[in-house]
Formats: structure tokens, sequence, C-alpha cells
């Protein structure tokens, strides 16, 4: 057979674009991902020839210099990614949610004028929605936007930014309460502001800090930050579709797409966790044979294929109900929460057959089990997935006795 999480009904234009990214991942970015990794080192050369390769304006319209392909095609193009190193995934991804949200909520102004630059990758895309005390009650946003006169004042503190540092365009929910009137349902008094900023951290413009990168577990390279607005000015153009009160439909328009890509990631980090696995599992020896040979590693290697084909597999249905223009929020929260929990699986059973030498940095599947869990909380909780799904199923099957 071929190997596993081959996607069926791809067009030659699709199976070329993936090919060449998986050539890339395999050349440029698996031989270098864990030394980077190891220095927490932003993998600039790695990024350079993303860019290189058209894929900072990959979903982008041709009209706009991108190369205007399907949510499909990204999110293969993303999990390959992944497979070769996680934190390079999560810098395309948050640029992509700016640029699918400017794409389809933004004002022919502002598309006219990010858009080029983004499908270039001479600006690069973040977004900000949680805050400090936040967690996943997104309604419980505090940080806020004052109009006065043809500009608003933003003022709060954001969380969990990836891309912080090295963005050039913020995307930054807050709460807008000028026209909404006292008891409005929170969502509804929401704006997303398109925030341009210096590159790096500090003051990186007035009212804005950007005060360094968060030191993590894993997920490491790609720069995690705080945003602080203190008296920050944003001229009333750069209100994200121009009407203020949209911005939490916005966002969670960009973070259902960005579940998709996040089930690609998970596919690709158990994808590479079982490459690892399998190959280690034919060089060592014990009691005179391959551990590949004990029943109990080929029912390990067996479960591992399972569960890389079946994320896969839900992966590209809930990309496929998006690209057709349906809702897809059902499959996008299923996907996410089967994908991350398989790879979180996948990555451990990875790690049990390479024994003590799992624990060593010397061997990329020590990489992989600290990136794994950031996968379970990333753009939702494994909780939130199945809360939006058993919502859905309730909409979907509802009783009518």
């Amino acid at each position: 057979m071929a190997r596993l999480a081959q996607t069926a009904g791809l067009t030659d234009v699709q199976q070329e674009i993936v090919s060449t990214v998986r050539d890339f991942v395999d050349k440029e970015i698996i031989p270098v991902a864990t030394g980077l990794e190891h220095r927490d080192e932003y993998p600039q050369a790695i990024v350079d020839g993303l860019k290189e390769l058209g894929l900072f304006g990959l979903m982008i319209p041709e009209e706009y210099g991108g190369l205007g392909e399907s949510l499909l095609t990204y999110a293969l193009c993303v999990e390959e990614i992944a497979r070769g190193w996680m934190s390079v995934s999560g810098i395309i991804n948050t640029h992509f949610i700016v640029a699918y949200m400017l794409k389809q909520h933004g004002t022919q102004e502002q598309k006219d004028h990010f858009l080029p630059r983004m499908a270039a990758g001479d600006i690069r895309g973040a977004f900000s929605m949680s805050e400090p005390a936040l967690g996943s009650d997104v309604s419980a946003i505090s940080s806020k936007a004052v109009k006065d006169g043809d500009e608003y004042v933003l003022t709060g503190q954001k969380m969990w930014l990836t891309n912080g540092g090295t963005s050039s365009l913020v995307a930054v929910l807050v709460r807008s309460d000028e026209g909404h009137p006292e008891g409005t349902a929170p969502h509804k008094s929401m704006t997303t502001f398109l925030v341009e900023k210096e590159p790096g951290f500090g003051e990186v413009r007035p009212g804005l800090t950007i005060p360094g990168k968060i030191d993590k577990m894993g997920y490491k390279g790609v720069d995690t930050t705080e945003l602080i607005m203190d008296g920050l000015r944003i001229p009333a153009d750069r209100v994200l579709g121009g009407d203020t009160g949209r911005g939490f439909y916005q966002m969670m328009d960009g973070v259902e797409v960005g579940r998709v890509n996040v089930a690609a990631r998970g596919c690709g980090v158990a994808q590479r966790a079982f490459e690892l696995g399998v190959q280690y599992a034919q060089q060592r020896h014990t009691f005179g044979k391959p551990i590949a040979q004990h029943q109990a590693i080929q029912f390990k290697l067996a479960e591992m294929a399972t569960k890389v084909e079946a994320a896969h597999a839900m992966m590209v249905n809930a990309a496929r109900k998006k690209d057709s223009g349906e809702r897809n929020d059902l499959e996008a929260g299923m996907a996410k929460y089967l994908a991350s929990e398989y790879c979180k699986e996948v990555v451990e059973d990875a790690f049990r057959i390479h024994g003590g030498y799992g624990f060593s940095k010397e061997y990329e599947i020590e990489r992989l089990y600290r990136e794994a869990p950031m996968l379970l909380i990333g753009e939702g909780t494994a909780e939130i997935q199945k809360m939006i799904i058993g919502r859905r199923l309730l909409e979907e099957y509802r009783f009518q006795g």
C-alpha cells in the first residue's frame, strides 16, 4: 500500500503543490527543526523559503496576487509542514486566519490595502482574541475601544498572541460599547480592529507594547507573546468590515477555519510520530530480533496507523465541507477534537516504542512529545469542541415528540 494519509480526488495542481511542500519539508525543515527548537530560534530561513513558494498567499484570491487555492489544499500543506515542525505551521496558520477574515469580511479598501502584501509575505498576520483571565469565555473580554472623533482609543491586555513579535498586522478583538446600549449581549458589542505595527518587541507603535516571548514547554521557535494597549489610537477605517459590533462573528468565522488547520497540524505531527516509531521498531533489536517483530509492538503500530488515517479523513471532510460553502462547525469541531486527541496518543505510543531513548533530546520524538499537548488547547479545548458538537447534534436530531 502507499504511505498513510493519502487524499483521493485531488487535482493535478493540488497534487503538485502538496508534493512540492512535502519535498521542502523533507529537505529544509526536518534536518534542522530539532536544533532550532532546542535553541528556541525563529526559523527565518524556513520562513523565507515558504515565502518563495507562495505559501503566504495560498488561499488569497489571484486578483490580490495570491494562488486562490482551496481550504483543503491549504490544510494539506499545513499537514505536511507540521509533519516537519509544528511551530512553522503556527507561523503560517495565524497569518492565514487574518487573510481569510480580510477576504471574507474586510471592506474593499482594506482588501486592496492589505491582501496583495500579505500574499507576497511582506505583511505577516497575527490575531488576538484571548486575554489573561479569559480562557474559553470569549464573552468576558475586558479590553475596550472608545470612540474619539475619527479614531478609537484601545486599552487592555491580550494574551497568547502567536507571531506577536514578528507580525506587522494584528487583528485584535475588543469590546466596543459605542452604538450598543447597556444590556446588549456581550457578543454583539465586540469589534475587530486591524492594527498595523512594526515587527519586534517593546513599544512597537505609540500605545502598543509587545513585552517579549513567553517561555513555553514546547511550540518553540515561533514567538508567542502578550499585547498591551494603553491609549492605542486606531483610525475608524481600520475597523474590520467598517461596522462595529461584528467582531465576535468575524473572529468565530476565522477560528472555524483555524480549527481545520489545527486538525491538520495534529495529523502532521501524528504522521511524523508514526514514521519515527515504525522506523525505530525495525532498527532496535531485543531478544535476537527487531522489536517490530514482537506482537506487542505490531499492535501499537496498527493502532497508531489507524488513528492517523481516521484523523486525516475527518480533517479532509471538514475542509471540503467548508470549501463547498456549507456550514462546517460540526465537522471542524469533530476533526479538531479527534486529530488533537489522536495526535497525543500516537506521539505517546511512538515515545513508548523508543523506550529510554525517547527521553533523550538526541531523538526527535522528545520534541514531538512536548509539542503535541498544545493542540489539545489551541483553537478551543476538547471540552469546547464537545460543546459545539453536542449543540449541533441536538439541532440536527431534534426530537419531534
